[in-house]
């Protein structure tokens, strides 16, 4: 009886591959169903007068009931004189059979006890495109009777004991037909790949059921795991013999990219928000994959940005390098000051980028109240909820405006209070060792600051006027999509921009750029001029063509130079106090100290 058993089953497992092949072959998967169906009923009803035999068919109404065909073929089948017993497993969707499972039988042939029980696994395949077919309760009830008239309930146990064991039998079964359905998907994507892997049984992915994407992703990468190892992999039959370990160590790498994936996607949706502050600040952060300004949107500042790596980044990615000792402690404050459009905001937020860190932007309009004693819970808010979804960037553009010197004649009570409780809470953030929180402020006028707000960024660089050289960087990444007439010299457009920030380039290079779009406005409303006075009506230009736009010139900038000019001078005031302080206690300054005038 065995023999006959496995022999059936290795006629069907060639038909099995033949089709699994077949499906990934074709795009048309109605002509594959129909053969899956037919091989089924020809093995059937061959073996099936040889010796008895079951068929269990899971999911019955997802597989037979989705496809009119399907349903009488079956039909036929149970009246075909063979010695065959139908089984399909339904479960109920009626909430007065919740809990419970069906399994109809059709009638019974069978001549003798010697019972062959084949599980037709390859029908779940039937059902993949009849996952949205939802048919009419009443109505495929009574297909299914009709089809199945014996039923058997099965209900779940009323003892507590019987029913933990119950469910621990349901949760082993669930996670073995994962399992198997995963390794089948697997087996169907190499076979496609013209690859093998002997002890592909051994893999059990019970966790979740993989996609057809996840499942390449699992081959190819497995491919490259096992190449990188082999020199000369073995082949046979012209298909490459992999080792189970390397699809292991594809889904390990696949399974922590979901991981990672996930948690920063349910670090903002799941956080817990512990009052009314909290919640109300929880969307003005912003997550990393939605800030979108990397680096490379960056031009020049080379040192400046490797500045921050090493002081922001890397203490955000890498923690455990920085839990020994108490000199290598993480910057936990860095303020960047300098003349207006130079980039202080850009870099802020392409630290959070780089570092896959939350960007909360704070500012007085974000934690201000008319209620008193309100301000105060907002800052601590801030910081509590920094902590919760960590790493993350809290960011302060015109510090000065909130954290300004205290002890003016005309400052209020409630902002020298909001004052006190920011810097409170930022030393509670510094006590906190584990924290992977970091304060970040940008201010064009740093001398304005409180002492104390001062000594709390231990770290302080200018982002001054860009030279010529780091010109021609930025006008690089500004101008890099853009179409340029062979005649465009860069450096010379960098060399006559002198005082010129990073934003005043981006007005010079938009105004070049709508020159051009002005050009082609006035050469349309010509032509429909001329066409109007010659009595010829001009024809609308197609909808959805995109009409020539010429490339930006060096007339072009020449042009534009005239109207968009630097907005900072180098002889103002504000330049030379800047550099002196930044000579006091800027990064890289002599320490020398100077009379300044706001100190008299």
């Amino acid at each position: 009886m065995r023999g006959w058993t496995r022999l059936l089953l290795q006629r069907w497992q060639r038909i099995s591959r033949a089709v699994s092949e077949l499906r990934l072959e074709h795009s048309s998967g109605e002509d594959v169903d129909k053969l899956i169906l037919d091989s089924l009923i020809e093995v059937l009803v061959s073996e099936a007068s040889k010796v008895p035999l079951i068929l269990l068919i899971k999911n019955v109404e997802k597989s037979i009931m989705g496809n009119f065909e399907r349903y009488m073929k079956l039909e036929r089948l149970e009246k075909a004189d063979v010695k065959l017993v139908i089984i399909g497993s339904h479960t109920s969707d009626h909430h007065k059979d919740k809990g419970s499972s069906g399994s109809y039988h059709s009638n019974s042939k069978m001549g003798n006890n010697f019972t062959a029980f084949l599980d037709m696994s390859l029908l779940d395949h039937l059902s993949t495109r009849a996952e949205d077919y939802k048919p009419d309760g009443s109505k495929c009830s009574r297909m299914l009777a009709k089809l199945f008239p014996s039923k058997i309930y099965v209900q779940q146990p009323q003892d507590e004991n019987m029913l933990l064991v119950w469910n621990r039998q349901l949760e082993q079964d669930t996670e073995r037909l994962k399992a198997e359905a995963n390794r089948q998907l697997l087996r169907i994507i190499m076979s496609t790949s013209n690859v093998e892997c002997n002890d592909l049984s051994t893999i059990n992915i019970q966790t979740h059921l993989l996609t057809h994407d996840m499942a390449e992703k699992v081959v190819g990468w497995g491919i490259s795991h096992h190449l990188q190892h082999h020199v000369e992999p073995l082949h046979r039959n012209g298909k490459i013999v992999i080792k189970a370990e390397s699809l292991e160590h594809s889904l390990a790498e696949l399974q922590a990219i979901q991981r990672g994936s996930t948690q920063r996607k349910k670090t903002l949706k799941d956080v817990v928000c512990d009052n009314e502050f909290e919640k109300i600040l929880l969307p003005e952060v912003i997550p990393p994959d939605e800030i979108r300004v990397t680096f490379d949107h960056i031009g020049a500042l080379d040192n400046v940005k490797e500045t921050l790596r090493e002081l922001v980044m890397l203490p955000l990615q890498r923690p455990e390098l920085f839990v020994k000792g108490q000199l290598t402690k993480p910057c936990r404050g860095l303020l960047l000051f300098g003349p207006p459009g130079t980039g202080k905001t850009m870099l802020a937020k392409a630290v959070a980028t780089e570092a896959g860190a939350n960007f909360i932007n704070i500012s007085m309009s974000t934690i201000a109240s008319k209620w008193f004693g309100e301000a105060e819970k907002y800052v601590k808010a801030v910081f509590t909820l920094a902590s919760k979804i960590s790493p993350s960037v809290v960011f302060i553009d015109e510090v000065d405006s909130m954290l300004g010197r205290r002890g003016k004649d005309h400052e209020h009570s409630a902002m020298r209070k909001l004052k006190n409780e920011f810097m409170a809470s930022w030393d509670g953030l510094r006590t906190r060792e584990k924290e992977r929180v970091i304060v970040l402020a940008a201010t064009n006028r740093p001398f304005d600051l409180d002492e104390a707000v001062i000594r709390r960024f231990p770290r302080r660089l200018m982002i001054d006027v860009p030279d010529a050289e780091n010109r021609a960087k930025i006008l690089k990444v500004i101008l890099s999509d853009e179409d340029l007439s062979p005649d465009f010299n860069m450096e010379e457009v960098a060399a006559a921009a002198d005082g010129y920030s990073g934003s005043d380039l981006k007005n010079l290079c938009t105004t070049a750029a709508y020159i051009r779009i002005r050009e082609l406005l006035e050469q349309e409303k010509k032509e429909m001029e001329k066409a109007k006075a010659q009595g010829v009506e001009k024809p609308a230009a197609p909808t959805g063509v995109t009409p020539y736009i010429r490339p930006i010139s060096m007339a072009d900038m020449r042009h534009a130079m005239e109207k968009v000019r630097s907005s900072v001078s180098s002889d103002a005031g504000i330049m030379g106090e800047l550099q002196q302080w930044n000579e006091q206690y800027g990064e890289g300054g002599t320490r020398k100290k100077a009379t300044l005038t706001y100190f008299m």
